[in-house]
């Protein structure tokens, strides 16, 4: 495993734990397979509004925006993986 994989691993982690506090979700965040999509069922099943309250908590913790007109979300936000990837690559914080 290389040291980014396992930095994507702790923040995949760290972002499904972000993801359960901040939607009240009753799975807990070990429960959430990092590849499973966020959107649709099966899924998480996250909507438009919960990936802006989570896109949200992300900007505050991680120290840069995420935009709602990027044409990249939905590869994005296609996973918790995925979305671990493009913060390893912006994060400033």
């Amino acid at each position: 495993m290389t040291p980014v994989t396992e930095m994507n691993d702790g923040i995949a982690l760290h972002l499904a734990e972000l993801v359960v506090s901040t939607l009240n979700l009753e799975q807990s965040a070990i429960e959430i397979d990092p590849d499973t999509p966020l959107f649709g069922d099966p899924g998480l099943g996250l909507d438009s509004i919960d990936i802006l309250e989570i896109s949200l908590v992300i900007s505050k913790r991680y120290g840069f925006q995420l935009r709602s007109d990027d044409q990249n979300n939905q590869r994005i936000f296609s996973s918790l993986n995925a979305l671990a990837e493009h913060i390893a690559l912006h994060r400033t914080k």
